[in-house]
């Protein structure tokens, strides 16, 4: 599919935010919290129903209550969409092979408000396939060019050719994360490793949507459903 995109400035924000790893683990994101929730959607959605659908699998979207503890959800507002999120990808694809930081696809929130944390689902761009070494906290899974799942979060990395990327043979390397936002405790034992599977498939929902949407090659290498058997 073939991406349209206006001549406007790519999104700032996330992607003047340094990072050290993987994923932007910063106090703070793009907006506040506050300044999110007051965007979050006014009705609940089903796990299937966010970030403009299309985007979470029903697998994806069981994954999403063993994280949250809720089948019902809040949202970002009606332009958090995986469809955004890819024209934005191309847009800096344009500019530069790499981003400096992590730009939002969408915020999920359990529809009660009641737990005291976000699911930030990110983007970016990275120069070349994944060449450090992993945190210890990490999992590496056989997905895309690396999957990391840890018990907090969980980042998929994929090389994408398309049409949309003008200017390049090469592919470009596109990273998809979801992290949790102010885990109130410290998981534990089966515990970790069930949040380790949950947040890898729903990282890689998120990943295989966007890949499709770029209009990927092989939808950039990514399997049809997630595969959890460390590599």
């Amino acid at each position: 599919m073939r991406i349209v995109i206006s001549r406007r400035p790519v999104r700032a924000g996330c992607l003047a935010t340094a990072v050290a790893g993987l994923l932007c683990l910063g106090a703070t994101g793009c907006t506040g919290d506050k300044d999110e929730k007051v965007a979050a959607a006014d009705k609940d959605v089903a796990g299937t129903q966010l970030c403009g659908g299309h985007a979470v699998s029903a697998e994806a979207s069981k994954a999403l209550k063993v994280i949250m503890g809720s089948s019902q959800f809040g949202t970002t507002g009606e332009k958090s969409t995986v469809a955004q999120a890819a024209r934005d990808v191309v847009e800096a694809g344009q500019y530069s092979r790499r981003t400096d930081g992590r730009d939002d696809v969408c915020r999920i929130y359990t529809a009660d408000d009641t737990s005291n944390f976000a699911l930030r689902v990110t983007w970016g761009l990275e120069s070349g396939p994944p060449t450090k070494t992993p945190a210890p906290d990490f999992t590496v899974l056989k997905m895309g060019e690396q999957t990391l799942a840890a018990a907090n979060r969980a980042t998929v990395r994929f090389g994408c050719r398309s049409d949309n990327f003008t200017g390049s043979p090469d592919a470009t390397h596109v990273a998809v994360g979801v992290e949790h936002w102010g885990m109130p405790t410290e998981p534990d034992g089966d515990e970790v490793e069930a949040l380790k599977d949950a947040y890898a498939t729903v990282a890689h929902s998120f990943a295989l949507a966007m890949a499709k949407e770029l209009g990927c090659e092989k939808d950039g290498g990514l399997p049809a459903r997630p595969v959890l058997e460390p590599a």
